[in-house]
């Protein structure tokens, strides 16, 4: 079993950078490739971003390509991502999720879901 906590959502303006952070407890962090995932009110939840365990490979949604990245820290059991020039568009909760691959995870494929943080850009 894994428990992930998100934090780090805010309100911010267009163009402005923020960091959510996900910290992980339970089995052994690096045996699992780590996501971020968004949904928007009345939309489904779509893939953000993905790590491999030990941090080799990433993949991102085209949406977001250039303007997020996704690390991960394995000695502390956490994964980051940084969002810059954020857009309106890019207002969701944001989940944190943990899979048997990235490549895994960018396709949906996951094992374990985080509670979500809440990011709002508006001017």
């Amino acid at each position: 079993q894994v428990q992930l906590v998100e934090s780090g959502g805010g309100s911010v303006q267009p163009g402005d950078s923020l960091r959510l952070s996900c910290a992980a407890s339970g089995r052994s962090f690096s045996s699992y490739a780590m996501g971020w995932f968004r949904q928007a009110p009345g939309k489904e939840r779509t893939f953000v971003a993905a790590i491999s365990r030990y941090g080799g490979t990433t993949y991102y949604a085209d949406s977001v390509e250039g303007r997020f990245t996704i690390s991960r820290d394995n000695a502390k059991n956490t994964v980051g991502l940084q969002m810059n020039s954020l857009k309106p568009e890019d207002t969701a909760v944001y989940f944190c999720a943990a899979g048997r691959s990235s490549s895994g995870l960018r396709v949906g494929v996951t094992d374990y879901w985080g509670q979500g943080t809440q990011v709002t850009v508006s001017s």
